[in-house]
């Protein structure tokens, strides 16, 4: 049953790509609340939450498992890696967390840091025996990012978002009077309401401005005024700009282009993840390809010395052989083993490590853990290398090694930066207008004995009161401007000068990175080269070998020689040069594999989509054969 409901997952995944495109990281906005008019939407609360890690694999591993055995092509690692890797999950929330930062800076926020450093990609096993120092990363292991701009010196910019503030309060005011001529008591009292209400907004230029209307009304027990209740306020709109410090849309919005760098920045951040730990993942897999030969190497050792073994046995017991030769045969036999279970254990442990890098939990699921890896591909060392010259590689490199955009961007973002703090060496110069219309009314008091009786045009109810705010009946106009110079400014201009020197370290930062692409592509083709000639050396050793070990059997058979000591030499040394040729194949696909990083081709080479990437889920087929797909359990 399991394998149907295996082969029907494969299909699926083979069939349908489109099932899988929804990313694994996302935002979810649940159905806005209904406000009150376009007045109000830009105070709606957005009830926005983000789901679970996602902490299980894809069905593409599990689909792969046929009786017992995990059969892994070179793709089926990639896509693995694209859809299980941990390293490149944790990756996948940078862009999004990138524009949460350029939300909160179009607010008005000051920048946070987001980054989460390119981790380094698994290592392979030791190829002497049992690692102990595991294969994981070092404590603090990394490779080098850097780090978004979160310290700022400069104008604080402003917040952006508009706001609404409304306040109401209620009293009940006694003053003791120790003059009753003017309020004819000698307990005044006085029941007040307030209402204020203000609306306000910044903006990237720096302007601001706030509209503020209060309304107070006053209940006094007082016969010598002659409005009571009494209903007085206004209403108020103060507009301010600074010509100098704090200025501009340059300076005030500075952290916005920032954080659109930093979308930027983040994207290639996952490119670089996607980079690092495929090219990691590919050579476990074509280690574990050079270990599973190695393995069958040694277990033919093993059944040459045992063979040899056999041999001289019977030739001791014919008298035609010394019996000294069954020791030394049985002394090969005993280190052959040895042999094959350092190279067994290499493949268990090669496994396992493969196996964590292609899983979210690791080798914690039990039939995971107790499957055994089956590489569908073998080591194919090209005849020739069909290179381009070394100039055009070198440019190639730096057009897309995404290390060097960051920096480019890292930048240009500590220019932007500057700006601000070149503008805090400014005085502080602001200008002010504010008008504002008041207003006054009430009812007559009946209980009023004064001489003066009340205009008629301040008695009438709260539409008195907010008809003669409407016609302006009493304006108030103000202007103005302040003017504040700080004396030797220290703190600005060792700010600005510490900036400046960090821009010029950057730039010098940059160009080191662009010379050392250079070298780098330049490594990396010799290393190419090496790595074929260590091959092809390799290669003519064993054959050698081979020759050898035949004469020297030949040699014994026919009693040229008296004894095996130069055939179990030849022996040992063709294992030893076998070896040797399967540690250069797997050097040459390091030296390939080292070659496409230098060069920025690792996506392009391997047909990886940067949006199979982003998503977590990749289209491509398995590369299971058709023989095993047929088999059952």
């Amino acid at each position: 049953m399991k394998y149907f409901r295996n082969a029907i997952t494969l299909a699926l995944i083979v069939a349908t790509p489109n099932v899988f495109a929804q990313s694994e990281v996302s935002i979810i906005t649940p159905k806005a609340l209904p406000v009150a008019g376009p007045l109000l939407r830009p105070f709606h609360l957005e009830r926005r939450y983000v789901p679970p890690a996602k902490l299980t694999n894809t069905p593409r591993l599990e689909a792969l498992v046929r009786g017992g055995n995990l059969y892994l092509s070179a793709q089926d690692v990639i896509a693995l890696v694209l859809e299980n890797n941990l390293d490149i999950a944790i990756q996948r929330y940078g862009p999004f967390l990138a524009r949460e930062v350029l939300r909160r800076a179009r607010g008005g926020g000051i920048l946070r840091s987001i980054d989460a450093p390119v981790l380094p990609g698994p290592q392979s096993v030791s190829l002497t025996g049992v690692s102990t120092g595991g294969s994981g990363l070092a404590a603090g292991a990394s490779v080098g990012a850097i780090g978004s701009i979160v310290t700022q010196a400069g104008p604080a910019p402003p917040s952006l978002d508009p706001f609404i503030f409304a306040s109401a309060s209620y009293g009940h005011l006694t003053s003791p009077q120790t003059n009753l001529l003017l309020n004819q008591t000698n307990a005044l009292t006085n029941d007040y309401r307030q209402y204020v209400f203000q609306y306000g907004q910044n903006f990237a230029t720096g302007t601001n401005y706030a509209l503020t209307f209060v309304s107070y009304r006053s209940l006094v027990n007082s016969p010598s005024v002659n409005l009571n209740p009494s209903t007085t306020g206004y209403l108020d709109l103060q507009i301010n700009q600074p010509l100098l410090n704090g200025f501009g849309v340059a300076v005030n919005g500075r952290d916005i282009k920032v954080a659109k760098n930093s979308l930027k920045y983040t994207d290639l951040q996952l490119k670089r993840q996607v980079i690092e730990t495929v090219s990691a993942a590919l050579n476990l897999y074509w280690d574990l390809v050079s270990f599973n030969e190695d393995s069958r190497i040694k277990q033919q050792a093993l059944a040459t010395s045992q063979k040899l073994y056999e041999d001289n046995q019977y030739k001791v017991k014919l008298g035609t052989l010394s019996a000294i030769e069954v020791t030394r045969a049985a002394a090969s036999v005993s280190a052959s083993k040895e042999d094959l279970l350092i190279a067994q254990t290499n493949v268990a442990q090669q496994e396992t490590v493969l196996k964590n890098a292609l899983s979210r939990n690791g080798v914690e699921s039990a039939w995971l853990d107790e499957v055994h890896v089956v590489p569908l591909d073998r080591i194919d060392v090209p005849k020739t290398e069909d290179l381009k010259p070394v100039a055009d590689l070198i440019q190639a490199a730096l057009r897309s090694r995404p290390e060097l955009e960051q920096s480019r961007i890292s930048f240009q973002s500590q220019q932007i930066m500057l700006k601000g703090t070149k503008n805090n060496l400014l005085p502080s110069f602001n200008a002010f207008i504010d008008v504002t219309n008041n207003a006054l009314t009430g009812p007559f008091n009946a209980n009023y004995n004064g001489p003066f009786p009340a205009d008629p045009y301040f008695v009438g109810g709260y539409g008195n009161f907010l008809s003669q705010i409407l016609r302006r009946n009493f304006p108030n106009y103000s202007a103005g401007f302040s003017l504040n110079i700080p004396f030797r400014n220290r703190q600005a201009q060792a700010d600005y000068v510490t900036d400046e020197l960090n821009l010029r370290q950057s730039e010098l930062q940059l160009q080191r990175a662009s010379n050392q692409v250079r070298v780098d592509v330049k490594n990396a083709v010799i290393g190419l080269q090496q790595a074929r000639a260590r091959y092809e050396t390799a290669v003519n050793t064993r054959v050698l070998a081979e020759e050898n070990l035949e004469a020297e059997q030949k040699r014994f058979q026919y009693g040229a020689v008296p004894d095996t000591t130069l055939v179990i030499q030849a022996q040992n040394d063709l294992t030893g040069d076998q070896t040797a040729e399967i540690q250069a194949m797997a050097n040459y696909t390091h030296a390939k594999i080292a070659f496409d990083q230098s060069v920025g081709q690792t996506l392009e080479v391997n047909h990886i989509s940067m949006a199979e990437a982003e998503s977590g889920q990749v289209s491509r087929p398995s590369s299971i054969p058709e023989s095993v797909l047929q088999e059952k359990k």
